[in-house]
């Protein structure tokens, strides 16, 4: 077997052969590798766990437990934190996280002090109106980034300034203009490729030491998702 079929099938046997519920796992493997975002002891925020393939990978990164940390996954979907490589620090918790507001998610995180990772796996159900695909997955990565950083406000001389404007209604009704995520912490959104993530990515360098876009080798070759990975929170 070869080609982009043979890749896919590859993913999933390894995944089935090492214990991880989906493939998507080698994805948070990989961005892991490269760029080293969780730490020993973190605390982790999951949005969009289902079914729960980065939970495992997250847990695996927390180091042992005396060492402390957590992950919390949020998704629409209740999900049942899987057996394999997860232990006592990853608990999940059923909310729509488009209706997630920062202060319910702050009081998520260790001693309400907010995360130091926070990680973006959402993704619409794709319906095939590629237009209608790109404005959801923005709409999802907006929500996760204002959670990550407060309330984003576009100054209208920025270049990043249309591409974000079209989706702040998705930040909305939120009163807290603090971000959950910590002082140097790191975030990553998944998007599907499109003209305005240049925008985000433009946007996100302001508020981050270090951005890149990463096309996992785990994606399939039909998929547009490519990865943004934000190192260090201003």
């Amino acid at each position: 077997m070869s080609g982009a079929t043979g890749t896919a099938d590859f993913f999933y046997r390894e995944a089935l052969r090492l214990g991880y519920v989906a493939r998507s796992a080698f994805k948070l493997i990989q961005i892991q590798k490269h760029h080293k975002i969780i730490t020993p002891g973190a605390a982790v925020l999951d949005l969009g766990c289902a079914p729960g393939a980065w939970l495992q990978v997250a847990c695996q990164n927390l180091g042992p437990l005396e060492k402390g940390g957590v992950v919390i996954g949020v998704d629409v979907k209740k999900v049942k934190v899987p057996s394999a490589h997860c232990d006592s620090r990853v608990r999940t918790v059923c909310a729509n996280v488009m209706a997630l507001m920062k202060q319910q998610a702050r009081a998520m995180s260790p001693q309400e002090r907010g995360f130091s990772v926070i990680l973006s796996d959402m993704c619409p159900v794709v319906s095939g109106i590629t237009t209608k695909d790109e404005a959801i997955s923005c709409e999802l990565g907006m929500r996760a980034l204002s959670l990550a950083v407060g309330k984003i406000k576009v100054r209208e001389s920025a270049d990043y300034s249309e591409a974000m404007e079209k989706f702040q209604s998705s930040t909305d009704p939120d009163p807290d203009e603090d971000g959950v995520l910590r002082r140097g912490g790191n975030l990553v959104i998944k998007f599907l490729e499109n003209e305005d993530v240049p925008g985000f990515s433009k946007f996100c360098k302001a508020k981050f030491k270090k951005v890149s876009l990463l096309r996992p080798k785990a994606t399939r070759s039909s998929s547009r998702e490519i990865y943004m990975i934000c190192e260090g929170l201003r």
